[in-house]
């Protein structure tokens, strides 16, 4: 099993930055993609960046240019640095980690940290 944690969300003006952390804990041997997503209410839940264990990045294209994803393999760790924040980008952010199962991968998810940007 695999717990994620995040941390880092709260509220930001427009043109602000925020960073979120999020860390794996539990017994499995290695995590294969990390990333982020994030959900508005009523909407579904969208990708915002991933990366691979080798370091490939994915963007959404609303997110390219301001957000920086990274991780950090030796702890587990996936960043999500957001710069010039704008409103339309509050939402729950959920930390997503995979790690290779026998036939498939299996996905976990964390509980989720709040970016409220105001205008």
């Amino acid at each position: 099993q695999v717990q994620l944690v995040e941390a880092g969300g709260g509220l930001v003006q427009a043109g602000g930055s925020l960073r979120l952390s999020c860390a794996a804990s539990g017994s499995f041997f290695a995590l294969n993609v990390m990333g982020w997503y994030r959900q508005v209410p009523g909407k579904q839940r969208e990708l915002v960046a991933t990366i691979s264990s080798g370091g490939t990045t994915n963007y959404a294209d609303s997110v390219k240019g301001r957000f920086t994803i990274s991780r950090d393999n030796a702890k587990n760790t996936v960043y999500l640095q957001m710069n010039s924040l704008k409103p339309e980008d509050t939402a729950v952010y959920h930390c997503y980690a995979d790690r290779r199962g026998l036939y498939t991968n299996i996905p976990y998810w964390g509980q989720g940290t709040q970016v409220t940007v105001s205008s």
